[in-house]
């Protein structure tokens, strides 16, 4: 429901991505990792008209009917496989893969005029922390070219816990959400690695791991030193931490 309740992180990361623009010109592209792409192995979409997939149940009329007709790049897909495979990660070509919702409907508010062209990357359903890390390693250098790489999920996403009517965020959502972004400042990758084990309430704040996973995917990209930048700290619902922050390396732009 990000798509159509915004709340405050949609127009921050619009915001935000003015400026980014402003700053550094047009970009060439969007690389993005989601949790609603999982494959076995790595997986690169070179769809160049990639549709907008609805792949979700039970919701409002009007979200099926909205529409992000951002193109693909099969260049850019092209370009991402070969330096996985560089870096020595299998991986596969996917020419037909559809935008999912962990894609469209965060770009929809980055990117409202669907205008960027879009790259997806699957999350391999066997990649714990130090694989995802290695595939946002693995394209790193995209940034310096114009590409925007980006981890789509939730700092908190414990969908058993959701009744819809919370309007204070449960404790433990602050616990995790703050050592996160304790760990990032610090620059302490070791302790993200082993979040399972000494995040406060790891477990509680993602029963399985596919929705938290991206965000070693934004920081392998953006390198180990990166320093978040946080646009957001909103939770939703009392149970959906929805924390967006930029990962700025060290000496180095956005």
């Amino acid at each position: 429901m990000f798509a159509l309740e915004p709340g405050s992180t949609g127009p921050a990361l619009a915001l935000w991505s003015k400026d980014l623009v402003h700053a550094y010109g047009a970009l060439r592209g969007v690389v993005v990792m989601s949790p609603h792409w999982m494959a076995r192995g790595a997986a690169v979409m070179i769809n160049p008209r990639p549709k907008t997939w609805h792949d979700f149940g039970g919701f409002a009329p009007e979200l099926y009917q909205l529409q992000y007709p951002a193109p693909g790049s099969t260049p850019l897909g092209l370009e991402v496989l070969g330096l996985l495979q560089q870096a020595g990660i299998a991986a596969q070509a996917d020419p037909e893969r559809a935008l999912d919702h962990g894609a469209w409907v965060p770009l929809m508010h980055l990117f409202p005029g669907a205008d960027v062209p879009v790259v997806q990357v699957a999350l391999p359903v066997d990649a714990g922390p130090k694989e995802v890390l290695a595939l946002g390693r693995a394209l790193r250098g995209l940034r310096d070219s114009g590409v925007l790489l980006v981890g789509s999920g939730s700092m908190t996403h414990n969908l058993n816990e959701f009744f819809g009517g919370e309007r204070v965020p449960l404790p433990y959502v602050l616990e995790f959400s703050r050592w996160v972004e304790a760990a990032l400042q610090r620059g302490d990758v070791a302790a993200l690695l082993d979040y399972r084990a000494q995040a406060p309430h790891a477990v509680r704040a993602h029963p399985s791991e596919d929705h938290f996973l991206p965000l070693f995917f934004a920081l392998g990209a953006a390198g180990d030193a990166a320093a978040p930048e946080y646009l957001s700290r909103e939770v939703m619902h009392g149970i959906l931490a929805m924390d967006a922050f930029a990962l700025q390396a060290v000496g180095a732009p956005t």
